[in-house]
């Protein structure tokens, strides 16, 4: 491996990624490293991405950013989890929310005690013991100071990618417009030493990161990672997005939408709300899916359905050489649990962590992507369980997905939770117990016993223990005022 010191990063493309990676650089390492940025305007960005998970507020303050101004600036609003609707079956619903549900013991979750209480009759739904499951149900939010609630962005990805432009240009990050024409390399190590762009200009650097969406222009169309393919686990390979006018006051979740051959995708902003059918080619053309979306949009038309291909995997290594691959360029899973712009985040902050300023060290390159593995194939088995554990047979696109085998991973965790009611996180993992257990049961899964800790507790002390959880949610829940109203007076859109 070469040991040249790190002067100058490069990223090749904007968008979400491309600037993401650009502000943290420039603002956390900026001192220390030229940061430069290639993207052209005649290239567009996928730029779907407009609803978050809870992490992107640790980035958040890592940036320093103020949460209102940032809200403003991108017309954002709030979320406090994803309503997955006619997925466990047609006209079943269900909310895989943000936070913790009820309270644990030492020695089991509180899916234990809830399931003890629904032998005998007394518990209520799962999510009446959370906060976030609460407030969204009611359609109520506010940022508390003891932090109560967990929660995440709904957000206009465009202006999100010219807010963080703003910022990384303010810490120093270069812009450079132009199409790359050719990316260069030392003929004796490989490494990437050049972009000439059509312009003729020659943008070189010691480290280059791939921001250049599905095509991987560095790392898969020069460096040759490899890539997994995982559509047999999560077939859809098509999307149309699509914006429309409000017609309501915006809710605090990201609403999910199972039809019959994929599903559809509904996020409020302040100024409209964004929409979009994702669909498996194999079982619905594209005028089949795009008739069944129109069908179900809400509000006159922004813009008319654009359509996105893609293959669900991973590059088989996102760092290779002197170059790491952030966002789609590194993979795609599918937007259904919001995970696209968290893990352009954890490639940024983990390629940060592990900054080779000395030079690439093949033990970093190694954990790297180590690190990086273990966390899309976790995220993988999540977004699989969703498709797998269902009751619907319907279609052939859901018998396909009820039927087909799964990873070892998934389906050691789908065994366990069944007969034994446990869930385990495995260490680094995105999605914490809680997810999992609300999603299993929400997709039908019940566990045949409970922990006989649970035993410990009389009857009465039991009802007394979820009834304490019920009141102290729903205390908390009643002083909340209304989404719209809160958004409107904490950070109305400029």
């Amino acid at each position: 491996m070469e040991h040249n010191k790190i002067k100058h990063v490069v990223i090749a493309g904007g968008g979400t990624a491309g600037w993401m990676a650009a502000a943290s650089i420039a603002k956390l390492l900026g001192r220390t490293v030229k940061v430069s940025l290639v993207e052209s305007e005649q290239i567009g960005t996928v730029g779907v991405g407009e609803a978050t998970i809870p992490t992107i507020l640790t980035l958040h303050e890592l940036l320093k950013i103020k949460e209102q101004d940032f809200l403003s600036a991108v017309g954002g609003t709030f979320k406090l989890g994803i309503s997955f609707e006619n997925w466990h079956d047609v006209g079943k619903n269900y909310i895989h929310s943000f936070g913790f549900t009820g309270k644990d013991c030492w020695a089991a979750g509180f899916q234990h005690f809830w399931l003890k209480g629904r032998d005998m009759g007394i518990s209520k739904e799962f999510g009446e013991y959370c906060n976030e499951w609460l407030a969204a149900k009611r359609n109520r939010f506010a940022v508390l100071p003891n932090q109560n609630l967990n929660y995440a962005y709904h957000f206009d990805s465009s202006r999100y990618a010219a807010f963080l432009r703003k910022m990384a240009e303010e810490y120093g990050a270069t812009r450079i417009e132009g199409k790359i024409q050719q990316v260069h390399q030392d003929s004796d190590s490989g490494f990437l030493t050049g972009l000439t762009l059509e312009s003729g200009q020659l943008i070189e650097g010691d480290f280059f990161v791939d921001c250049t969406g599905f095509r991987g222009l560095l790392i898969e169309q020069t460096l040759q990672a490899g890539f997994d393919d995982w559509s047999h686990w999560l077939p859809c390979d098509s999307a149309l997005a699509v914006q429309t006018m409000n017609v309501q006051p915006p809710i605090p979740y990201t609403r999910s939408i199972a039809h019959e051959a994929g599903w559809q995708w509904r996020i409020p902003l302040q100024h409209r709300t964004g929409n979009g059918m994702v669909y498996c080619s194999k079982f619905w053309s594209r005028d089949e899916a795009e008739e069944k979306l129109r069908g179900n949009l809400e509000g006159e038309l922004v813009t008319e359905p654009r359509p996105i291909k893609f293959t669900t995997g991973t590059r088989k290594r996102h760092w290779v050489k002197n170059c790491v691959a952030v966002g789609l360029s590194s993979g795609f899973m599918e937007p259904l649990e919001s995970t696209s712009i968290h893990l352009i985040q954890r490639s940024v902050v983990r390629f940060m962590q592990m900054f080779p300023r000395e030079g690439v060290r093949q033990p970093d390159v190694d954990e790297f992507n180590a690190q990086m593995a273990a966390e899309v194939e976790n995220t993988r088995d999540f977004l699989i369980l969703h498709y797998h554990v269902t009751d619907r047979t319907d279609t052939p696109f859901w018998r396909y997905c009820k039927n087909m085998d799964i990873p070892d991973s998934l389906q050691h965790r789908i065994d366990l939770f069944k007969e034994t009611g446990r869930v385990f996180k495995v260490p680094t993992e995105l999605f914490g117990e809680n997810s999992w257990v609300q999603v299993m049961l929400g997709q039908g899964l019940y566990p045949q016993q409970y922990h006989s800790i649970v035993n410990m507790m009389g009857d009465d002390e039991l009802k007394q223990f979820l009834d304490g959880i019920h009141s102290s949610v729903d205390k908390l829940v009643s002083q909340l005022p209304e989404h719209e109203r809160f958004v409107n007076h904490y950070c109305r859109e400029a």
